[in-house]
C-alpha cells in the first residue's frame, strides 16, 4: 500500500481527480468510502462537487454522492488513536485536571510564578481578581499543551523523562521551568497514557497490527494546507496497509519541483531557507505554510502526481495565478485592458463603508453577467460579527419597499455566527453573566427587558417599554439592586439610585399621590404612575425580582453543575420561547451538557463568576460550521484555514491594517514559540496563506476592500502589509504599473458625486445602484448658496382651529421649538436617555429642577426642613455632605422666594376655567391657577427674565379677555441677581384692550406655526427694553444673542437647527414683510419685539 500525494493550484480540479478515484469501487461493495475534510464548508462543495460525478451520466451531472463519510482530521486521529470516548488530553478535557492540579500545587516552590499570577499570596480586592483567572488559565495552559502534543510531542516526551528540555535538544529557558513539573503532575493525576505515549504505541500498532483498525482499504484527506507532525507520522504508519490519498492544494508546481531538487529539510524555522527557492514574491511571503508543509511531508515515502488546472484566463487576475503557478513574473507583452476588472481593490472610509462599496460592486457584477449567481459569490472577513449587522441592514431587505436599494433582493446567509447570536436564549445567558457580579445599570437591566424571549415571558409590548424606561428615569434608578449590592464599592449605606429605591418609588406612586406630600420611611411615591399601569408596574416588580434572584444564584464559589443550574433557572425563569422555537430550549441543554461532559469527574472543582463566564464565552463563541454555507444564496462567512473553495467571485472584506493579519503577540508562555520550528502553526502565516488561497480560489474576480482612510478625519491609512505585497506583485505582472487602475479610492459618503460619474470609480458606468443617493447627489451637486431657509415660504393656515391656553403659553417659552411641536417632529435633543451614572455634582438645569420643586413643596405648605428631606428621597441629589450642602443652599433660596410670595398669597387660590372669543369661530379654552382675589400670582425659581415674565402676561391676558368686569394684574416672582433677594414685577390691570392684545398673540402663534419667526425671547426682550430707554436696539439684542464670553441664544439647538451654527444677528434682523410692519420697526426682530413685549412693559405697574 501506499501514501499518494495529488497536487493542483485549484481545489476544483482536485475534486475531479478525487470523483475519479471514487468512481472505482472498493472491493467491498458496502464498504464507505472515508474522506477526512479540514472545515465543514468544504464538506458541503466537495459534495456537491463529487454529485456531478459520482453515478452521473455521461455529458450529465446528475449523479449522487453516496457511500462517502466525512470526517474531520480530529476524528480521523480519534479514530486510529482508538479514541472511542472523549479523548482526555483535548484542550476542553484537559483544562479541568490541570485546574485541580493548580489548586493543589500553588503552595509549591516550583508552581511559585503561577500562584502570583493567580493572586495566591495577595489579600482583598486583589486577590478576589486574580483568583478569578483561575480557570482561564487552565484552559490556555491546556491549549498550549495540547499544542505540544500534536506538534512537537518529543517536548512532552522529555518532559516525562524528567528532561526540562524544550524539545530540540536545548535546555528550557528558566522562566519556563515551573511547566515540565506541571505537566508530570498532570499525567499522574490522568488515567490515561500521556499523548505522546499514546502516539508512539499507536505508530507501532499501525505498522504490526493494521487489522486491528476498522479503517477501509482507501482513504482521502482533502484540501490541507498545514498538517502537524504527529498527523503525518500516522499517515504514513496507515499508508503502509492502506492506500493513502493526500489531495493538496499547492499554489506552484514549479516551486514544489524545485524544493524537490534542492533537498531542503525541516528544522528551526529560523534557519528555513526554501523562501529563497521562490522567485514569485508572494509564494515567499504568503506561502509559508504550503512550502513547510511539503518540507513536512519530504520525510514520508509517497508517490508524488501533479494535477495540471486549466489555462489562466487573459485577465490581471490570470496573469497573477500563471505566475503563482510558474514561480515566476513574466509582465513581458502584457497590458491591462480597460475593462479588466478581475482583480479590484477598494479603499474605504471605515467598516461601513466597505460593506456599502461591496453591494454596489456585486451589483454591478450581477447585472454585467447574467449568468453569475449569488451562489457563484463567496464573501469572507476576518470577523463576522463585526459586520454581520451592517451587512443584514445592507442586503435582503426585499420586503420593505419596491424603490429600495436592488440589494435588498438578494438573499445574503450569514455563517459561523455565534451561538449568542443565533439563539436569543444562550444571548440572555450571556447578558445575565454579564450583569451577574457587575454594578446591575439601568441599561443593562433594560436592555435584558427589550430582549424577545425576556418580553414574551412578561408580556411587555413596545409601549410598556416606554413607560419603563421612563419610570425608571423619573424614579432616579441608575445601578445595583439595592444597598447591599453596593458593599463590594464602598456605597452601602447610601440606597439612592438603587433599583429597590426606584422600585418602591414606582409601586408606592400607584397608591398614593406625589401632592399627598407624604412618604413611607424612604420612598417618596413617584408621580404620574396611573392606576391603569397597576399590572404593569406588577410584572415589572416581578421581571426585576426574578432578575435579581437569578443573578444572586450566580455569584459566591461553587462546582460547575451548581453554576449551569443556576444559570439554567434564570434562563427559565425570565424567558419564554413559542413552540415553533422549541429548539433553542434544547440548544441550551445540549450546550450546558457538553459543558458538563467536558468537566467529567472534575465538575465539582470550585469555580467563580469570572471562571464561568471566561469558560462559557469560549464554548459560545462563532465556530466554522456546515450550517449557512453554500445554501444555494450569497455566502458571507470568517476567513478560516482552507475554507477558500474556488467560486467565480471571491470577495475579502476588511483586510485592514492592524486587523489582518491577525495580531497574534506570542504566548509568553508558549515553548513552541521561543524557538518554532518548521510546520508548526503560527496564526500570522496562516493568515497570509488564506489570502494566498484566495488569490488562487477566484475563478473570475477577486474584489477586497480595507480601511483606506479614517471615517472621521479623512486621514490615509495604509493597506494591510500582505495586501500592500499584492498590490505591489500586481504593478510588476504587467509592462507598466496598474494600481492606479486596481486601487480604487472611494469617497466618504455614498452621495458624493464620484459615485453617480461614470467610470470614476473603476466602472463604465455610475458607481451606485441606489436611487436615493441620484437624489442626494444631484443637490449637492448643485450651486453652493449660503444656507437655505431651514423651510421655504410657509405652511397652510389652520386658523379656524381653537386654541388651548396651555399650547399658547407652550409656544411662547420657545416659539421656535412650537413650530417644530407644529410639525410633530419629536427634537433629538429632547429626548431624555437612562443614565448609569449616580449624582456627583449639580448643574444649573438640576439645580433649577430642585429648587423648583422645593419651591412648590413649600407653597403648597410643606416645611422647608420636609421639602428638602422629600428630595432627598427623590434620589436627585449626590451622595453624602456634597448633596445635602448644595440642596441646603437650593433650599434656602426657594425659602426666600416662598417668603417674598408669601403676603401675596394670604387668601385663597383660585382657578378660572376660560373660554374666550377670538373672533373668527375661534375660541382660547384653558384654566388660569393661582389667582389670589383679582391677582394672579406666579412663583417660580428661575431667574425673573423674558420667559417668565411673557407666561405671566399671557395668563393675565387671558383672563382679563375672560372677565372684562374686574381689574386683574398679575405679579410674577423669581429669583433675582443677587440670590438672597428675590425680583418681583407687577403688571395691569389691562382692562378692555386685553382682547385685542390676546388675539394679536394669537395671531403671532399662528405665524409661528407655520414657519420659525425671528422672535427667540431675551433677544427680542432686549432689542424692545432698548428701544423705550432709547439705547440701541441692536447692540443691547447682540448682547443676549451671541455674546463674547458664553453662549447665547444663537447656540440654542433649536436655533442652530434653523439658522446654522454660530449665526449672526442678521439673521433675524431681514426686512418687515406685508402684514408685519411696525412703526419704527423696518426689521423682523423689531417689529415682533414690538407687538410681543411693548405692550406688556406698558401695562408694567412696578418692579423690585
Amino acid at each position: 500500500m501506499t501514501l499518494f500525494l495529488h497536487r493542483a493550484e485549484r481545489t476544483d480540479v482536485l475534486a475531479d481527480g478525487l470523483g475519479d478515484l471514487l468512481a472505482v469501487p472498493l472491493a467491498d461493495p458496502f464498504a464507505e468510502e472515508l474522506v477526512v475534510v479540514p472545515a465543514k464548508g468544504v464538506e458541503r462543495w466537495l459534495s456537491q462537487r463529487l454529485a456531478h460525478r459520482l453515478g452521473a451520466a455521461p455529458g450529465q451531472g446528475d449523479g449522487v454522492c453516496a457511500g462517502v463519510r466525512f470526517t474531520t482530521p480530529r476524528s480521523l486521529v480519534s479514530a486510529v488513536l482508538g479514541l472511542a470516548d472523549d479523548d482526555p488530553w483535548a484542550a476542553d478535557a484537559m483544562a479541568w485536571p490541570l485546574l485541580a492540579v493548580l489548586d493543589s500545587s500553588l503552595d509549591d516552590a516550583w508552581c511559585e510564578p503561577v500562584a502570583r499570577h493567580l493572586g495566591h499570596f495577595d489579600t482583598g480586592a486583589e486577590a478576589e481578581l486574580r483568583q478569578g483567572r483561575r480557570y482561564a488559565v487552565a484552559a490556555r495552559l491546556a491549549r498550549l499543551f495540547a499544542s505540544y502534543a500534536v506538534q512537537r510531542p518529543t517536548l512532552l516526551a522529555d518532559w516525562s523523562a524528567g528532561r526540562d528540555t524544550d524539545g530540540r535538544g536545548d535546555a528550557l529557558d528558566n522562566d519556563l521551568a515551573w511547566q515540565p513539573e506541571l505537566w508530570r503532575r498532570l499525567v499522574g493525576r490522568t488515567d490515561a497514557p500521556p499523548p505522546n505515549t499514546r502516539h508512539t504505541d499507536t505508530l507501532a500498532r499501525l505498522r504490526d497490527q493494521p487489522e486491528s483498525l476498522e479503517l477501509p482499504t482507501r482513504l482521502s484527506l482533502f484540501g490541507h494546507t498545514r498538517l502537524p507532525a504527529t498527523e503525518i507520522e500516522l499517515l504514513t504508519a496507515v499508508a503502509e496497509h492502506r492506500d493513502v490519498h493526500l489531495w493538496l492544494p499547492h499554489p506552484s508546481n514549479a516551486l514544489w519541483e524545485r524544493l524537490s531538487s534542492v533537498g531542503t529539510a525541516a528544522g528551526d524555522r529560523a534557519a528555513d531557507t526554501s523562501y529563497q527557492q521562490a522567485d514569485h514574491p508572494l509564494l515567499a511571503t504568503l506561502g509559508r505554510d504550503s512550502r513547510e508543509l511539503q518540507l513536512a511531508l519530504a520525510t514520508a515515502p509517497a508517490t508524488d502526481r501533479h494535477i495540471p488546472s486549466p489555462t489562466a484566463p487573459d485577465t490581471l487576475l490570470g496573469w497573477l495565478q500563471h505566475d503563482l503557478r510558474g514561480n515566476l513574473i513574466a509582465s513581458e507583452g502584457r497590458h491591462l485592458a480597460a475593462d479588466d476588472r478581475s482583480v479590484q481593490v477598494h479603499a474605504c472610509h471605515g467598516v461601513a463603508r466597505q460593506v456599502d462599496v461591496l453591494r454596489e460592486v456585486l451589483l454591478g457584477m450581477l447585472q454585467a453577467d447574467p449568468t453569475l449567481e449569488p451562489r457563484d459569490i463567496l464573501v469572507m472577513c476576518p470577523d463576522i460579527e463585526t459586520y454581520a449587522p451592517l451587512i443584514s441592514a445592507r442586503f435582503g431587505l426585499g420586503d420593505l419597499h419596491d424603490h429600495g436599494h436592488p440589494a435588498h433582493r438578494l438573499r445574503v446567509q450569514l455563517a459561523d455566527r455565534s451561538l449568542t447570536q443565533t439563539n436569543p436564549l444562550l444571548g440572555v445567558a450571556s447578558q445575565l453573566l454579564g450583569i451577574a457580579g457587575s454594578r446591575a445599570t439601568a441599561s443593562q437591566i433594560l436592555d435584558l427587558a427589550q430582549t424577545d424571549p425576556v418580553r414574551r415571558r412578561f408580556r411587555f409590548t413596545d409601549d410598556d417599554l416606554d413607560t419603563i424606561t421612563a419610570w425608571v428615569r423619573e424614579s432616579g434608578v441608575r445601578w445595583a439592586f439595592d444597598q447591599h449590592h453596593r458593599e463590594p464599592f464602598g456605597l452601602a449605606g447610601y440606597q439612592q439610585n438603587t433599583w429597590r429605591f426606584g422600585l418602591d418609588r414606582i409601586l408606592a406612586g400607584v397608591t398614593m399621590s406625589a401632592d399627598s406630600h407624604a412618604w413611607i420611611n424612604t420612598t417618596l411615591p413617584l408621580d404620574d404612575v396611573g392606576s391603569t399601569r397597576i399590572e404593569l408596574t406588577g410584572r415589572f416588580a416581578e421581571f426585576v425580582d426574578r432578575l435579581r434572584t437569578a443573578t444572586d444564584r450566580l455569584d459566591g464559589t461553587r462546582p460547575l453543575a451548581a453554576w449551569l443550574d443556576a444559570l439554567r433557572e434564570g434562563i427559565d425563569q425570565l424567558t419564554r420561547v413559542v413552540p415553533d422555537d422549541s429548539w433553542q430550549v434544547g440548544q441550551v441543554h445540549r450546550e450546558f451538557a457538553e459543558v458538563a461532559a467536558d468537566a467529567g469527574p472534575l465538575a465539582e472543582t470550585s469555580l467563580r463568576l469570572p471562571d464561568v463566564r471566561a469558560l462559557l464565552s469560549s464554548h459560545l463563541a462563532g465556530r466554522p460550521t456546515r450550517a449557512n454555507f453554500r445554501t444555494g444564496t450569497l455566502t458571507v462567512c470568517t476567513m478560516v484555514p482552507m475554507r477558500s473553495v474556488p467560486h467565480r467571485v471571491v470577495c475579502l472584506l476588511g483586510l485592514d491594517d492592524g486587523v489582518f493579519p491577525r495580531f497574534g503577540l506570542a504566548d509568553g508562555d508558549d515553548v513552541l514559540a521561543r524557538t518554532p520550528m518548521t510546520g508548526e502553526r503560527d496564526v500570522r502565516s496562516e493568515d497570509r496563506q488564506l489570502l494566498l488561497d484566495a488569490l488562487l480560489a477566484a475563478t473570475e474576480s477577486l474584489v477586497i476592500t480595507y480601511t483606506g482612510a479614517n471615517e472621521y478625519s479623512g486621514q490615509p491609512r495604509p493597506p494591510a502589509v500582505p495586501l500592500g505585497e499584492l498590490l505591489d506583485v500586481l504593478d510588476r505582472t504587467t509592462m507598466t504599473a496598474v494600481r492606479e487602475a486596481v486601487l480604487i479610492k472611494h469617497p466618504l459618503q455614498p452621495f458624493d458625486r464620484k459615485n453617480l460619474e461614470a467610470g470614476r470609480l473603476g466602472t463604465p458606468g455610475p458607481f451606485t445602484f441606489d436611487p436615493t443617493v441620484l437624489v442626494a447627489a444631484r443637490a449637492a451637486a448643485g450651486s453652493r448658496p449660503s444656507r437655505p431657509e431651514f423651510q421655504a415660504g410657509q405652511l397652510p393656515s389652520a386658523r379656524t382651529e381653537d386654541i388651548a391656553l396651555a399650547d399658547l403659553l407652550a409656544f411662547f417659552r420657545h416659539p421656535v421649538k412650537g413650530y417644530f411641536r407644529a410639525l410633530d417632529l419629536t427634537l433629538p435633543w429632547e429626548v431624555d436617555g437612562v443614565s448609569d451614572v449616580m449624582p456627583v455634582e449639580i448643574d444649573n438645569l438640576e439645580k433649577w429642577s430642585v429648587g423648583d420643586r422645593m419651591l412648590r413643596d413649600m407653597l403648597a405648605g410643606v416645611n422647608p426642613n420636609d421639602a428638602l428631606q422629600a428630595e432627598w428621597r427623590r434620589g436627585t441629589l449626590p451622595p453624602g455632605r456634597l448633596g445635602w450642602r448644595t440642596a441646603t443652599e437650593v433650599r434656602d433660596e426657594a425659602r426666600q422666594i416662598a417668603i417674598s410670595a408669601h403676603p401675596h398669597r394670604q387668601v385663597g387660590a383660585r382657578a378660572f376655567d376660560l373660554d374666550v372669543d377670538l373672533g373668527g369661530g375661534r375660541r382660547l379654552t384653558g384654566t388660569v391657577p393661582s389667582v389670589y382675589a383679582y391677582r394672579l400670582v406666579s412663583v417660580g425659581f428661575s431667574r425673573l427674565d423674558a420667559k417668565q415674565l411673557l407666561s405671566s402676561w399671557i395668563l393675565l391676558l387671558a383672563l382679563s379677555a375672560h372677565d372684562e368686569d374686574h381689574n386683574w394684574t398679575a405679579l410674577a416672582i423669581g429669583r433675582g441677581r443677587n440670590p438672597s433677594s428675590p425680583a418681583s414685577r407687577l403688571f395691569g390691570p389691562v382692562g378692555p384692550q386685553a382682547r385685542a392684545l390676546l388675539a394679536d398673540l394669537t395671531a403671532i402663534y399662528d405665524a409661528g406655526r407655520r414657519e420659525p419667526l425671528p422672535l427667540p425671547l431675551k433677544t427680542s426682550f432686549a432689542w424692545c427694553q432698548a428701544r423705550r430707554t432709547d439705547d440701541d436696539p441692536m447692540t443691547a439684542a447682540e448682547r443676549r444673542w451671541r455674546p463674547t464670553k458664553f453662549d447665547g441664544e444663537n447656540a440654542d439647538p433649536a436655533h442652530v437647527r434653523i439658522w446654522g451654527p454660530h449665526a449672526r444677528l442678521d439673521v433675524l434682523t431681514a426686512p418687515t414683510r406685508p402684514g408685519e410692519e411696525r412703526p419704527g420697526e423696518p426689521t423682523r426682530l423689531g417689529a415682533y419685539a414690538a407687538r410681543l413685549w411693548e405692550p406688556m412693559l406698558r401695562f408694567e405697574q412696578g418692579a423690585t
